[in-house]
């Protein structure tokens, strides 16, 4: 019996497939092993459809340029109230784990300009060269080394004094106390129960992180852009079964 001839992989698939591949290799959380993150992976260091790894560079990206990346060179074509899912799960966790470097020609920036830009680790960058030649595996040995000696890889978040808030769905969050993080405490255990019973939290602010919770996806499906760069809502609610959406901020009260 004659074998049914194998589908050709595209030179798109190839490449977050290779993506996804360096991620796992350099074992960073789950929560960043997917196709966004690939797609950063890719963006970054100036990769193409076509482009080797070995001609990897170092643009210097914001994220709405990565996200024009992807849409014209790997045809992913992310809508723009995504910007932060992107920026918040991706972007930030891999400046925190030392594989890109925020804002390189100006490190003073402001966290929430507009301004912000981001370029890909020159460790990383020299790694990346080498992917898919015989000095891959002892490139890799190297750089997880020296990583792991400089406690990287695995995000973490800086030792502070912090709220203890239970959602209504049961799970715990940390919130960095001071500032109105206490009444955001009083809003989510108290007002949630007595007026939105079944709601979803569905985003979670901090003064101390500018967020604490977010329902990745969730504020894309409701069609709800929250802009990173302007004022943000301390709490989001969504009541399904009314189909309220309750984007409150703190004041002196509810």
């Amino acid at each position: 019996m004659a074998k049914r001839p194998t589908k050709k992989r595209s030179a798109t698939v190839i490449r977050i497939d290779e993506a996804l591949a360096i991620l796992a290799s350099l074992n960073v959380p789950r929560e960043q092993q997917n196709e966004r993150s690939a797609h950063v992976l890719l963006a970054l260091p100036g990769m193409t459809r076509r482009k080797s790894w070995s001609d990897a560079s170092d643009p210097m990206l914001g994220i709405t340029e990565m996200m024009d990346v992807f849409r014209d060179q790997f045809g992913k074509d992310y809508a723009p109230n995504t910007r932060e899912t992107v920026r918040r799960f991706s972007v930030h966790q891999f400046v925190q784990m030392g594989l890109l470097v925020a804002n390189p020609d100006d490190p003073h920036r402001p966290v929430n300009s507009p301004a912000n830009r981001y370029q890909v680790a020159p460790a990383l960058l020299k790694l990346a060269r080498t992917y898919g030649t015989p000095a891959w595996k002892a490139s890799l040995a190297a750089f997880i080394a020296t990583a792991n000696a400089l406690g990287r890889l695995q995000p973490k978040e800086r030792a502070m004094a912090l709220v203890p808030v239970r959602l209504p769905s049961g799970k715990r969050v940390s919130l960095t106390a001071g500032g109105q993080n206490e009444l955001v405490k009083r809003i989510i255990e108290e007002f949630c129960p007595r007026f939105t019973p079944g709601g979803t939290v569905v985003y979670l602010g901090d003064t101390g992180q500018k967020q604490r919770h977010v329902e990745a996806g969730y504020l894309d499906r409701l069609g709800v852009e929250i802009d990173e760069h302007g004022k943000m809502p301390d709490v989001v609610v969504h009541l399904r079964g009314k189909d309220w959406k309750d984007l409150r901020a703190c004041s002196n009260g509810y």
